[in-house]
C-alpha cells in the first residue's frame, strides 16, 4: 500500500523518484515533499536511497523526518481504518507489523536528529562565541599595537627559564610575534643554571661571593661553553621565523622569513679583581655597553642578543653577572621597558600577586628590608648618594667603610663598575648584579629582581615588568591587555589619581551606570555631572577611567559628603578602592574638613572596615537632610578625620 502510494503521488518508482530529487535545488526538494506526501512515510523510503554525500544531506534528512514527525498521528489514524476493512487479511496483518516497524524506526530517527541538531547549534554557538572573544580582544588590543610600535624593550630571560624547554619554546615564539609588531628586542639570556650543572659534572664546586659567581679556571671554560651553547639555541630557533599561513599570499613571500639576530662584542669589561680579600679571577664587570652600535641593529630589524661574557681592552673573556649586563643595558639604552621573566610569581606577605608599585613604594619596601637582604642593602648602597639620602630622610653615611646608618650594614662601594656620584646616580655604563646564594635559596623570594627593577627605573627606564614564566603567553598577556598579569614598577603616573574635567564625564557616566541600574547608587543625568564634575576625582589608567568619586564640603559645618563612589569590576581587589578613599580623605584634611559621612544601601561592610560607623540622620548637615530621599532606605555612616592618621602610603 505505501509503494501504491508513492506511485501515485509521483507517478514513478522509489529510485527514480531519489535520483530525481537528487537533482534538484533544496528548496524544490523541499516544496515536493511536502506537497507531495512528505507526510506519510514514502518519503521516508525515498530519503533511505539518496546518496550520502548529497547536498545539504544532513538538513534535508531533518525536513524529512522532521515533517514526517508532524503527521504522526495522521498516518495513525489512516492505518486504523485499514485495520478495520482489512482485518480478514493476513496480508494486511503483515503490512501492518511492518507499519509499525518503519513508525518506531521513524521516532527514534527524529529523536537523533533532533539531538544532532542541537549539538550542531551549540558548537556553533561556542564558535560564535569565541569569534566574538577575539575581536573585542583585538579591538581591545590595538592601542597597545599601535603605542608599542618601534619602542625598544630589554627582555632577561634568567638560566632556569632558559633550561626548561616547556617554556622557552613558547618564550621565544612570543619574542618572534613582538618583533613583528614592530618592537625592538635585546634579550639578555641567563647562564648561571648551565654553568652549575657544567662544573658539578666535572667535579668542581660553584663558588659564590656576595652576588657574584667566583670565575676560576673551570668557571670561566664552563660560561663560555654555556654561553655558547645558549646564544646559538636561541639564535637557532629565533631564526626560523614564523610561519606561512596556508592562505595564498601574492607576491614575494621572503620577507615573511627575514628575521635576523645580531650579537657580537657590544660589552665592554674589566675585571673585578679582589674585593675584601676575595679574588674574584675572570669575573668582570661591566665598563661600556656599545649602544651606537646596538642600535644599528635594531634600527635594521634585527633582534639583538647580549650573552654575559665581556670584553676587557687587554682582550680578555670576563664571566659578568646577566643582571648587570641587563640592567646596565637597559639604561645606556634608555629603554621603554625592561621585562624580566621569572619562574613563579611576585607575591606578597599575604600570598597575593603584587600588579603595581610605584617607584616610591618599592623604594621604601627594599629599604626596610636593608639589613635582611645583601641585595636590598646593596641597592642602598649603590643609591646613597648624600642628595638622595636627604630627599628621602636617610641618614648620612659615616664612617671609613661606608656604613649607612640605621640600616645595619657595612661594605664599600663595590656595586657595578662605578661608585655613584654625588648626585645619586652612576657613571654610564654601571649595572646592577643580583645572584649569588641568596638568588639561587630565594630565601627572601624575588626581592633580588625587585631591586634589580627598582634601580632601572631610577635610572631612566620609565616601566619594569616582573612575569611569571609558568604563565602561558606572559609577555602577550603583560604588553597587551589593560591590566596584565605580572607585577609593573613603574616610575611615572600610571595609577594617575587626579581632579575629574569636562573631558572626564562620559568615562564618569560609563563607570556608574551598571551601579545606577543596579540599584547601588541613584541615577546622576549628564547635566548633574556637569555642574558637579569640579567635585569629582577619578583614577585614571592608559586613558581609561577605572574609579571616581566625588566630595561635596559642607565648610560651615567642617564636613564633607563623599558620594558616586565606584571601581571598575575589572580592577576590584587590587587596592584601587582604598587608595582612593585615602586620596579623598587627604583631601578633605587639605580643606579643614574633620569628618566624612555617606549614604549607602549595599556597600556599608566596606565602608565600616575603612573606619566608618553607622549614625543617625540628624548627625547630617540640615542642608543635606533636606534633599534626601527616604524612599531608598538608605543608611548613613559618619568618619572622623585626623591628620596624623591619614596614611597615603600603599604596600
Amino acid at each position: 500500500m505505501l509503494r501504491c502510494s508513492c506511485s501515485a503521488v509521483y507517478g514513478f518508482d522509489r529510485n527514480f523518484a531519489a535520483s530525481s530529487l537528487n537533482n534538484r535545488p533544496r528548496r524544490e526538494r523541499a516544496t515536493i515533499l511536502r506537497s507531495a506526501g512528505a507526510i506519510n512515510l514514502a518519503s521516508v523510503q525515498i530519503l533511505s536511497t539518496l546518496p550520502s554525500n548529497i547536498e545539504d544531506n544532513v538538513l534535508f534528512r531533518n525536513l524529512v523526518t522532521g515533517a514526517a514527525a508532524t503527521s504522526w498521528t495522521g498516518w495513525s489514524q489512516k492505518r486504523s481504518q485499514s485495520r478495520l476493512s482489512c482485518c480478514s487479511s493476513g496480508i494486511q496483518r503483515e503490512q501492518t507489523k511492518r507499519d509499525d516497524e518503519v513508525l518506531t524506526e521513524l521516532a527514534v530517527s527524529d529523536d537523533e536528529n533532533d539531538l544532532s541538531k542541537e549539538k550542531e547549534n551549540e558548537t556553533l554557538s561556542k564558535d560564535d562565541d569565541k569569534e566574538a572573544l577575539f575581536v573585542q580582544w583585538f579591538r581591545g588590543a590595538w592601542p597597545y599595537i599601535q603605542g608599542y610600535r618601534s619602542s625598544t624593550f630589554v627582555l632577561v630571560i634568567p638560566g632556569e627559564v632558559v633550561a626548561d624547554r616547556s617554556k622557552i619554546d613558547g618564550i621565544l615564539q612570543d619574542i618572534l610575534l613582538l618583533h613583528g609588531l614592530g618592537i625592538k628586542l635585546v634579550i639578555i639570556p641567563g647562564t648561571h643554571v648551565q654553568i652549575d650543572e657544567l662544573l658539578t659534572e666535572r667535579g668542581h664546586k660553584p663558588k659564590y661571593a656576595g652576588a657574584y659567581r667566583i670565575t676560576d679556571a673551570e668557571s670561566l671554560a664552563a660560561s663560555m661553553e654555556a654561553a655558547g651553547r645558549i646564544r646559538l639555541a636561541l639564535e637557532a630557533k629565533l631564526s626560523r621565523g614564523p610561519s606561512i599561513p596556508i592562505l595564498r599570499r601574492h607576491g614575494d613571500t621572503d620577507r615573511w622569513h627575514e628575521v635576523s639576530v645580531a650579537s657580537g662584542n657590544f660589552l665592554a669589561a674589566k675585571r673585578r679583581g679582589v674585593v675584601n680579600g676575595v679574588d674574584f679571577g675572570a669575573t668582570g664587570e661591566v665598563k661600556r655597553i656599545d649602544t651606537s652600535r646596538i642600535k644599528e641593529r635594531l634600527d635594521s630589524n634585527c633582534i639583538v642578543m647580549l650573552t654575559n661574557l665581556g670584553y676587557s681592552a687587554t682582550g680578555e673573556v670576563l664571566n659578568c653577572n646577566t643582571y648587570e649586563v641587563a640592567t646596565a643595558c637597559a639604561v645606556a639604552l634608555q629603554a621603554d621597558k625592561m621585562m624580566c621573566l621569572l619562574d613563579g610569581p611576585l607575591l606578597d606577605d599575604d600570598c597575593r600577586l603584587v600588579r603595581f608599585m610605584t617607584l616610591h613604594e618599592a623604594d621604601k619596601l627594599i629599604r626596610e628590608r636593608a639589613s635582611e637582604s645583601t641585595a636590598a642593602a646593596d641597592y642602598v648602597k649603590a643609591v646613597a648618594g648624600q642628595a638622595y639620602m636627604q630627599s628621602l630622610g636617610l641618614p648620612g653615611l659615616n664612617g671609613k667603610n661606608g656604613t649607612a646608618s640605621g640600616i645595619g650594614i657595612r661594605t664599600s662601594y663595590d656595586i657595578g663598575s662605578n661608585p655613584p656620584s654625588k648626585n645619586g646616580s652612576r657613571a654610564t655604563g654601571g649595572g646592577f648584579a643580583i645572584g649569588g646564594e641568596e638568588r639561587r635559596s630565594r630565601l627572601h623570594g624575588y626581592l633580588s629582581e625587585l631591586t634589580a627593577a627598582v634601580y632601572v627605573c631610577r635610572h631612566g627606564v620609565r616601566r619594569v615588568h616582573i612575569l611569571d614564566s609558568n604563565v602561558q603567553g606572559a609577555l602577550l598577556l603583560e604588553l597587551y591587555t589593560r591590566d596584565g598579569i605580572g607585577t609593573m614598577v613603574s616610575s611615572d603616573s600610571y595609577e594617575g589619581t587626579r581632579p575629574a574635567t569636562y573631558n572626564d564625564i562620559y568615562g564618569i557616566m560609563e563607570l556608574l551606570r551598571p551601579l545606577e541600574e543596579s540599584g547601588v547608587l541613584v541615577n546622576r543625568p549628564r547635566k548633574q555631572l556637569e555642574e558637579e564634575v569640579v567635585n569629582y576625582t577619578v583614577v585614571e589608567r592608559d586613558g581609561s577611567i577605572i574609579a571616581c568619586t566625588a566630595l561635596f564640603p559642607f565648610k560651615s559645618e567642617r564636613c564633607g559628603e563623599v558620594a558616586a563612589f565606584a571601581v571598575a569590576p575589572e580592577c576590584r581587589g587590587h587596592g584601587q578602592g582604598d587608595s582612593l578613599l585615602e586620596y579623598i580623605e587627604k583631601k578633605a584634611i587639605d580643606m579643614n574638613l574633620n569628618r566624612l559621612f555617606l549614604l549607602t544601601t549595599r556597600t556599608a561592610d566596606w565602608f565600616v572596615h575603612r573606619g566608618f560607623s553607622e549614625c543617625t540622620v540628624e548627625s547630617l548637615p540640615e542642608e543635606r537632610r533636606k534633599k534626601i530621599n527616604f524612599a531608598r532606605g538608605a543608611k548613613y555612616y559618619i568618619k572622623h578625620l585626623s591628620a596624623d592618621s591619614n596614611n597615603l602610603g600603599r604596600r
